[in-house]
């Protein structure tokens, strides 16, 4: 049996914060509603489909970490152009994983996809 992951859905304080940071990370959202649901974002690459939707007044954030590898040459100099901080940093099989959060404060890593 084969897996593979299609859907990720992320619940948001605001998902207009949270679409802003992720758009500053190359992430281009469309706005969707589906029948009575709530209005939300989507995107798809990868093969995933990725979504920020409105937490409910009964939820909490949750603690996921999310990874993304993004096609530059210097994540760091990037993200600092961006203004999005740098929390802390490692190095995994010979590459620099550097973490940030979002604005829900999921530690998000980021690291240099292969050129």
């Amino acid at each position: 049996m084969e897996v593979s992951l299609n859907l990720l859905v992320l619940r948001c304080k605001s998902i207009e914060k949270s679409k802003e940071f992720y758009e500053k990370l190359g992430v281009s959202f469309k706005q969707e509603q589906h029948g009575g649901g709530p209005v939300h974002y989507a995107a798809e690459f990868g093969g995933i489909v990725f979504e920020l939707y409105p937490l409910l007044p009964e939820e909490i954030v949750d603690r996921s970490r999310l990874g993304f590898s993004l096609m530059i040459d210097d994540v760091s100099k990037f993200l600092r152009s961006v203004d999005i901080e740098i929390v802390s940093s490692y190095e995994f099989n010979n590459k620099l994983v550097l973490v940030v959060q979002d604005p829900d404060v999921r530690k998000i890593e980021l690291c240099q996809a292969q050129l």
